[in-house]
Parts: C-alpha cells; sequence; structure tokens
C-alpha cells in the first residue's frame, strides 16, 4: 500500500468493501448481521479520524450495492498553441483537467468528449490514453472510495473555453505558469505525463 493513504484508511476501505461484496451474496440474516456490523465499523473509524459523523459515513457506505469495485474518473487534456486548458471547480476554487466521475452506459472516449464539454464549453476528440493511475496513489486520496483515473489526450475542435454548471471558469495555460491544483483530481504527475505525451507521439500509454 501507498505511504501516502493513511493505514486507518486503507483498513476501513477493505473492511467496507468486504461488508458490500458479503451484503450482497448474504443468504441468511446472520450473514446480513454481521456484514452490517463490518459497515457500521468502517464507519466508526472513518469517524474517529475525520470530520465525517459516523452514521453518516454508515448511510453513505449503505449506498454502495453490489460487488465492491473501483470508481472510474476520466479526464481530458486539450493543448492548444502550447497551454493546457483546466478548469476551476466549484467545490474547492481550484483547478484541474476538466473531467469527472464514469456513467454508466458510455464509451470511456464518450465519457472524456462529454466531460470536456459540460466543465469547460471545448469540444473535443480523443486522440490517446496518456495514462491509466491508481487514483488514490501520487496524490492527495479521492474521499474515501478507492478510485481509477484515465487521462486522455485531446484534439480540440470547436467550442469556447468557459465555466460550466460544475466550474467557475475555464482557461489555457502556458507549461510553467499552472494554477493552484485540486490534488484530488489533477496533480503535477497527471500534467507532466500529458506534456511527455504530447511531446513523443510515440510515447506508450502510462499505468500503474
Amino acid at each position: 500500500m501507498s505511504q501516502e493513504v493513511p493505514t486507518w484508511l486503507q483498513l476501513a476501505r477493505e473492511i467496507q468493501s468486504l461488508s458490500q461484496t458479503g451484503l450482497h451474496f448474504s443468504e441468511t440474516d446472520y450473514d446480513r448481521h454481521r456484514y452490517g456490523r463490518l459497515l457500521e465499523i468502517a464507519a466508526e473509524m472513518v469517524a474517529l479520524k475525520s470530520f465525517v459523523e459516523a452514521e453518516a459515513a454508515a448511510r453513505n457506505f449503505r449506498l454502495q450495492s453490489g460487488y465492491a469495485t473501483p470508481k472510474v474518473d476520466v479526464r481530458g487534456a486539450v493543448v492548444r498553441e502550447g497551454r493546457i486548458l483546466l478548469v476551476r471547480e466549484r467545490s474547492d476554487g481550484l483547478w484541474c483537467l476538466p473531467g469527472g466521475w464514469a456513467d454508466v452506459g458510455e464509451t470511456p472516449s464518450e465519457m472524456v468528449v462529454r466531460e470536456v464539454r459540460e466543465e469547460s464549453g471545448c469540444d473535443v476528440i480523443p486522440l490517446r490514453v496518456v495514462g491509466v493511475y491508481d487514483a488514490n496513489r501520487g496524490g492527495e486520496p479521492l474521499e474515501f472510495y478507492h478510485a481509477y483515473k484515465i487521462v486522455f489526450l485531446c484534439e480540440l475542435t470547436g467550442g469556447e473555453a468557459t465555466a460550466g454548471e460544475e466550474t467557475l471558469a475555464a482557461e489555457f495555460f502556458a507549461r510553467d505558469s499552472v494554477p493552484p491544483l485540486s490534488l484530488q483530481r489533477t496533480g503535477p504527475r497527471h500534467l507532466n505525463d500529458v506534456w511527455a505525451c504530447f511531446d513523443d507521439p510515440f510515447r506508450v500509454t502510462l499505468f500503474d
């Protein structure tokens, strides 16, 4: 496990995932009670180490159903005249590559096209996958749930950089003038990999 993720969070995640998967496959009240208790323990661990109350954490956990798997976050990297497109998030006022959680029913390329348009007003075509990352390593962990991040290098085809419903602004920045980043969404590693991919058309896709 990465040292950047606190041990208590690693353990709470594992307990929650065991509970979620166990509840999905439970066939008896006895098993449902035991796996339900695991959910409560995970919530209590989160409450002890964070500002989230145990009951609020437990309610959130109960919304998760089925076999526990990582969530998927998609991001679009758009370069125009040597400057990269970033959006300013409403939630924290910091900057990141446009993107967000994947929706059911769309292909990864369709998702990144939609997310870039909704968050920045720009129309793009995905060209290459820069990298597939474990989103909970190499930066600040994504809330509680384990997640993977897919970053696409995209070609700008139209539109105009403008704020969306979830963003305060959309602007292009030079390599050496990047504003403060929303590290849960985009870290320096991601931007460095984007530029390396942009500079080298034969660079292989990175993965954790």
